[in-house]
């Protein structure tokens, strides 16, 4: 027999679902406002002594409503904060199930979709999709199973928010942790989003591609190409990140295929080259480069990429001396349509130079110049480097160049 305590919260609580039952849009939003506010970060045996040990019957009406509205985008934004009250609670694990069994995953990717719903809304979805994923490990299987790893993936490149943009990073690292069984699918889908347009969701995806490479231990044969690719980005950050990918990647098989890549990068195609010819020597006042720009910038990120390569493991400085690297880098400092492509380029010859030097064992000192030899001028900006390169990089790098040649 219940006391007369026990009734009087029985009743308030019936009480108060019957005004969430019988309240319009504006009545609901204040409910859950009161809510968030009196809630916010309590357990979840707490919030069942809140609601007289019938904290459930609430979280059904949310959902319920949640099913309803989300395509309109009514209240959403308090209605998800409410949602993610029950479920990050501690000790939620009953929540959480309530919540999924009525198809609560499927409904917050959804939403990650929707044009029509606002930013701030997609991102309070994709936190109760981190919520729901740090609960362990089924629970990540269960997002991936409801195609999760596209949804997310597509809206990471979407998004115009980069506070979204990062919360969205977070969730797929989560789910590349600790999740043998999809880790593949994540694995890929990062791979996929580095063609985007989105800077920020570049530089994000190169940085989790870095854990998830460690993770799946093995490479996937587009990943050369799509890297490669993301060196002719104008924005350093980005470039950055590739750089520092690339520089894990050469531990992996495709080594080989990357080093051809980036040697190959230094000498733009001839395809290339031609589309942008008749633009410069028709308008001789204007240099339009503009068009031209990633090309150049892609050879200049090669040249660097080349540069950090070469000084960080003199194996590889090796190996790209046996894919002739020494012509293809003075064929980008003879290059007079990009400065920066030049300047890269010196500096890696400089460097790999003399890791190349240090790799036979004689010293990085330099070797005394032949007082028979004048220096000859050309009109070409690689005349700046021609007695260091004769004085420096000749010796070792040409010896090399020419038993690869011949």
């Amino acid at each position: 027999m219940t006391s007369i305590k026990e009734q009087a919260a029985i009743s308030r609580l019936l009480s108060f679902l019957q005004d969430w039952d019988n309240a319009g849009k504006v009545a609901r939003s204040h409910i859950l406002n009161t809510f968030i506010e009196t809630n916010q970060g309590k357990t979840a045996p707490e919030l069942e002594q809140e609601f007289s040990q019938g904290a459930s019957l609430f979280l059904v009406r949310l959902t319920t409503w949640l099913r309803l509205i989300y395509m309109t985008g009514s209240c959403l934004d308090k209605l998800l904060k409410s949602i993610g009250i029950f479920l990050s609670a501690v000790s939620s694990n009953r929540y959480l199930i309530e919540f999924l069994e009525v198809g609560g995953v499927l409904t917050l990717l959804e939403i990650l979709g929707l044009e029509k719903i606002k930013e701030e809304d997609k991102k309070e979805s994709i936190r109760l999709l981190q919520v729901i994923a740090n609960s362990g490990r089924k629970y990540k299987e269960l997002i991936c199973e409801s195609y999760g790893v596209r949804s997310i993936a597509e809206f990471l490149a979407k998004s115009k928010s980069e506070e979204t943009q990062e919360e969205v990073q977070i969730l797929l690292d989560s789910l590349v942790h600790g999740n043998p069984k999809y880790q593949n699918q994540v694995y890929k889908g990062l791979i996929a989003l580095l063609p985007c347009a989105s800077p920020k969701a570049q530089q994000l995806s190169l940085q989790t591609l870095r854990t998830a490479q460690s993770i799946v231990g093995t490479t996937h044969p587009s990943i050369v190409d799509c890297v490669l690719k993301v060196l002719r980005t104008m924005h350093l950050e980005v470039q950055y990140e590739a750089i520092e990918l690339i520089k894990d990647l050469v531990n992996y098989d495709v080594c080989q295929a990357l080093l051809k890549g980036l040697v190959a990068l230094l000498i733009p195609s001839v395809k290339e080259t031609s589309k942008l010819q008749p633009k410069i020597l028709n308008d001789s006042a204007v240099l339009q480069l503009t068009a031209n720009l990633p090309v150049f910038l892609q050879q200049a990120a090669a040249a660097k990429a080349i540069g950090v390569l070469a000084r960080s493991n003199t194996s590889v400085a090796e190996e790209m001396l046996h894919l002739r690297v020494v012509h293809s880098l003075m064929a980008a400092m003879g290059n007079t349509d990009h400065s920066n492509s030049q300047r890269q380029a010196s500096l890696t010859l400089e460097v790999s130079g003399g890791r190349a030097g240090e790799r036979r064992g004689g010293p990085r000192a330099t070797p005394p110049r032949s007082p028979r030899r004048r220096p000859v001028r050309r009109r070409s900006t690689s005349c700046r480097c021609s007695q260091w390169w004769r004085s420096t990089c000749a010796g070792p790098w040409e010896r090399n160049s020419t038993r690869s040649s011949s």
